[in-house]
């Protein structure tokens, strides 16, 4: 464990050790050269390559392509942390499209299932390596905001995925999906190679050094001139080794104690929302008698709830962490005009920063998740039976169940500056292996028991492991110091 560790230090002192830039230096030598507008663009890129994710997944929902979501990242994003960030996607979306155009061509079922294995491994590392350019070019400070935009926009994938996929089934048939897909990732991919940079900080710096080959856009000359050419005299550094040791390096992370506390929470929320998307197909048609188009569309209020809850999470990010930054300030007598150096600086309470609004709404998660199995079986009771109660509590679930996403996404590249993209992958793996689980047990259980006892069921597990965010604002930058001291 100690060696896994001072290893992991290592990740993070090599960005000062190269002479690349700190998260807060000089005025004369910004963390990122890139202006909030410029960042904002690649944010949106690679929020829109991030959708497919999710898009794919809802739009045809099998359990073997969650598992491919949860293992694939940790090939792509250790790759993405030693060979760049702009290769990777390309790689990812070569993956992709190839995968598409198999399952629009498959003619039996376990072509089918292979295939949607192959899609997920290749559209679920675009959220880890998106989380990774996100931290190469943005501050702690920052950071929050621009993960909300990025989840939000990638979780459009969650409302307008069962839509399309009912539309595109009532009138073509499901293979037609797939060339949907297939169509949307190729544009996807062109946005990527002509306007996406390398931003891996070992590259590409703060944005000042000169890019190269296929790390350079072919569009480059629509960025500003400074950011191809270097102000500071900075260099990229050799690229480390990839190795099959790398593939595995992201599991040591799991070994960290503040990683997996606040992992694991999120990845019981994460699987309660899953399992709770997954099974309303079979819940709701039915019993309501809908087609396929109204099956698509009753998927809205969790869709449009998990958008909003990823961007305005990401705002409170972004005001928690200020207020926790000035209330560190006055503790320690430091002048508003003096900038900070987070990354250095090992008393700094990250963990409260990301974590301060999860009080209240876990809370909120675990109520709705009790009372939604009920509200859907109680549903039919009346003489005039309504949706109306159960997809109101589904969107409070998709609402808190995204908003703590967004909070581990930011915590754990917090954490991890250094290697922010395998540190993501570990959430993605995390999160897809209990939630596969849950996906493929979700309706043999309701089938057995109901919906009300299930989801109450599953709320009480829930529960169970919120001790585990307690330890995490007790002792967390007590265990971020011990490690940092390594």
């Amino acid at each position: 464990a100690g060696s896994d560790s001072s290893t992991l230090d290592g990740e993070e002192k090599t960005d000062v050790e190269a002479g690349q830039v700190e998260e807060t230096t000089t005025k004369q030598e910004p963390y990122h050269v890139l202006t909030s507008r410029k960042k904002l663009q690649l944010v949106l890129i690679v929020s829109l390559a991030g959708l497919f994710s999710p898009l794919s997944s809802n739009i045809y929902f099998p359990a073997l392509g969650a598992i491919a979501e949860g293992i694939a990242p940790s090939f792509w994003g250790p790759l993405s942390d030693a060979r760049g960030r702009r290769i990777t996607f390309i790689g990812t979306f070569a993956v992709y499209l190839v995968a598409n155009v198999s399952l629009a061509l498959s003619k039996n079922f376990a072509s089918l299932m292979l295939f949607r294995a192959l899609q997920a491994a290749g559209s679920a590392a675009t959220i880890s390596v998106g989380a990774g350019v996100i931290g190469d070019i943005t501050t702690s400070r920052e950071r929050g905001g621009f993960m909300g935009s990025f989840g939000g926009i990638r979780m459009l994938g969650q409302s307008i995925g069962p839509v399309i996929g009912g539309i595109i089934t009532e009138y073509f048939g499901f293979h037609a999906i797939f060339w949907f897909l297939f169509i949307l990732g190729s544009l996807a991919l062109l946005l990527v190679l002509f306007f996406l940079p390398e931003t891996l900080r070992r590259i590409a710096g703060n944005g000042s050094i000169p890019l190269r080959g296929l790390h350079r856009p072919f569009v480059s000359r629509s960025l500003s001139r400074h950011y191809w050419q270097s102000q500071h005299n900075t260099t990229p550094v050799p690229a480390p080794k990839f190795t099959f040791i790398s593939i595995l390096a992201p599991l040591r992370f799991l070994f960290e104690k503040d990683v997996f506390c606040t992992l694991s929470f999120g990845a019981i929320a994460y699987t309660i929302w899953s399992m709770v998307t997954s099974s309303t197909t079979a819940l709701f048609q039915p019993r309501f008698g809908l087609s396929n188009l109204q099956t698509g569309l009753i998927f809205l209020p969790n869709g449009i709830a998990c958008v909003t809850g990823s961007y305005l999470t990401g705002k409170l990010l972004d005001r928690d962490y200020r207020l926790v930054e000035s209330e560190y300030r006055i503790t320690k007598g430091i002048p508003a005009e003096t900038e900070l150096n987070h990354k250095k600086l090992a008393d700094f309470p990250v963990s409260r920063a990301r974590l301060r609004s999860t009080w209240f709404l876990a809370p909120v998660f675990l109520l709705s998740v009790g009372g939604y199995g009920f509200s859907v079986d109680s549903s039919l009771l009346t003489s005039r039976p309504s949706m109306a109660l159960p997809l109101f509590l589904q969107a409070i679930i998709a609402f808190t169940a995204t908003a703590i996403f967004t909070q581990n996404s930011a915590l754990v590249v917090d954490l991890f500056p250094g290697a922010s993209a395998s540190a993501t992958a570990v959430n993605n793996l995390m999160r897809c292996s209990i939630g596969a689980v849950g996906v493929a047990v979700v309706q043999v259980v309701i089938d057995r028991v109901g919906a009300g006892i299930s989801f109450f069921v599953f709320g009480m597990v829930a529960a169970g492991t919120t001790p585990l965010l307690g330890l995490q604002w007790v002792y967390g930058e007590r265990w971020r110091r011990e490690r940092m001291e390594r």
